[in-house]
């Protein structure tokens, strides 16, 4: 019997060492390669807010291909030279099979197996779809009592439990979850950049506000799976709390902006107006399609409303883009 954040745990690090995640789900990079762009010229307006620092780290979390940061070095070397110049890449991941597709789109990049690995000095952090993946804890509200979620044998086990950290509004029978390392994370990153200066963008889906209710949810071959079987075999997610991850960045004393819908964010970032520059030189057909993909990350009935993004600053910075 394992409490669902280790049942989680394990089988997420069985999964990414033994498949293409890409083949189950496609992210926004894939998609589109205005979306990395965009990242990586919000990056480099950020860094000039910043005062120009040379050398800035510029860190992705969670980079899958390196398909994002690929698309990001390529637009701030021709948009924004300087940056170009001062960025150093650094990329979180612990996969052997990824760290070596993403070497052949980042040569130059570092790798590191956690955020407590990243040298110090002031920060430029980028993670998109990666929240969503780290372990969640879930408890059930039975009356007065607690209970938490424990798997065994392909099953949901509860044990007796002290309440959860942020018990919120949660009624009888409901289910509150938690996400311990996304709280951990951002805790460490607010702290960090607080006192060394920077700014971190998070780009992932779930509510605004916190609210009870299972997200866990599994894809397998591109289907929805159930979570508890055959782990290892599919792709284990959460919705992630920002509202949680909020509270927790302000009390480390660093600025935070959003969450906002990623359609809202993407839109004030010219996701448009860049894809129909990209189109112009294309076929008919292909353009077209082009500009299908920019909508399906914009629109509400697809990714716009359900994805959020949020940042968070160094607090004497001012609002970054794509934030009201």
């Amino acid at each position: 019997m394992e409490r669902l954040d280790a049942f989680m745990a394990r089988a997420n690090a069985a999964y990414y060492a033994t498949h293409d995640p890409f083949a189950d789900v496609t992210t926004a990079p894939e998609i589109s390669q205005a979306f990395g762009e965009l990242l990586g010229l919000w990056a480099a307006v950020v860094w000039q807010s910043m005062g120009a620092p040379d050398p800035v780290i510029l860190a992705e979390a969670g980079p899958g291909r390196g398909t994002l940061m690929a698309d990001a070095l390529r637009a701030t070397a021709r948009m924004v030279p300087g940056f170009a110049a001062a960025r150093r890449v650094h990329l979180i991941e612990t996969s052997p099979a990824l760290r070596a597709a993403q070497a052949t789109r980042i040569p130059d990049a570092i790798w590191h197996g956690s955020v407590d690995d990243l040298p110090p000095g002031p920060l430029l952090f980028l993670a998109n779809e990666f929240l969503d993946a780290l372990p969640i804890r879930q408890f059930v509200r039975r009356g007065e009592a607690w209970t938490e979620r424990h798997v065994h044998d392909g099953q949901f086990v509860e044990l007796p439990s002290m309440p959860p950290p942020r018990d919120g509004d949660i009624c009888n029978g409901e289910i509150g979850e938690t996400c311990e390392p996304a709280l951990t994370l951002v805790a460490t990153l607010a702290a960090r950049i607080t006192q060394a200066g920077g700014a971190a963008l998070f780009i992932d889906y779930g509510p605004s506000e916190s609210a009870p209710g299972d997200s866990l949810q599994a894809l397998h071959a591109g289907r929805p799976a159930d979570p508890l079987a055959d782990p290892g075999s599919a792709d284990l997610t959460a919705h992630v709390d920002f509202q949680s991850l909020a509270t927790t960045a302000s009390a480390a004393g660093a600025t935070v902006h959003g969450p906002i819908p990623q359609g809202a964010f993407l839109t004030r970032l010219g996701l448009v107006q860049r894809t129909a520059t990209l189109a112009r030189t294309l076929p008919a057909a292909r353009a077209s399609a082009m500009m299908q993909t920019a909508h399906r990350l914009i629109e509400p009935d697809r990714m716009g409303r359900l994805f959020k993004a949020m940042a968070i600053c160094h607090p004497a910075l001012p609002t970054p883009p794509g934030f009201p």
